[in-house]
């Protein structure tokens, strides 16, 4: 597999070594050694998959206390995945990254603890599958508007549709420091 770097320390992109032939492909979409010796969390305790159609935006979300290393990687379909460094005291605290998950890339992004999640489906649906390392706890569960102007994300949409929760999210100044993760180097 091939492990890039993004310009958030941690925030890893997985191109696992795909095998085709004319009667499809495989791949290793998970291997607990190889993927520690890369920095990707291995005690992964949950796994989700969601389907959703062109235009859905989900997060930005995070989980506190709990929170949750995430792997996540397209099953089907395109989205524009993005991961927010939300820890208090991070050199990088407020900048995002992004990266185009397909299922005909494979790849896969690792967002460490402390980061605020979200994606956007550009293709007419998507299945979406992440891998967690705490269980979902919905009392934990938060989310910062997915249009926060000092975040200034470039979403490949405009109107996007929201979850209720999602449309209501306070920006990342609107929150206080006891609600965000604490970057510990």
């Amino acid at each position: 597999m091939k492990v890039s770097e993004t310009s958030l320390p941690g925030v890893l992109v997985i191109e696992p070594r795909v095998h085709a032939d004319g009667r499809g492909f495989f791949f290793e979409s998970h291997h607990a050694r190889r993927y520690a010796d890369a920095g990707v969390g291995s005690s992964f305790v949950q796994t989700n998959v969601s389907k959703s159609t062109r235009g859905v935006l989900r997060g930005l979300h995070y989980q506190l206390p709990g929170p949750q290393g995430k792997l996540v990687t397209v099953l089907d379909g395109d989205v524009f995945d993005v991961a927010v460094d939300i820890r208090t005291g991070s050199p990088t605290h407020g900048r995002w990254t992004a990266v185009m998950l397909t299922a005909r890339n494979h790849r896969q992004l690792w967002i460490p603890e402390g980061f605020a999640h979200g994606f956007c489906v550009t293709s007419e649906s998507a299945t979406f599958l992440y891998q967690c390392t705490a269980l979902y706890d919905p009392t934990a569960d938060r989310a910062i508007a997915w249009d926060d102007p000092t975040l200034a994300i470039d979403w490949p949409v405009s109107a996007p549709s929201l979850s209720a929760k999602d449309a209501r999210a306070p920006t990342l100044a609107e929150l206080s420091p006891r609600d965000l993760p604490i970057y510990a180097p």
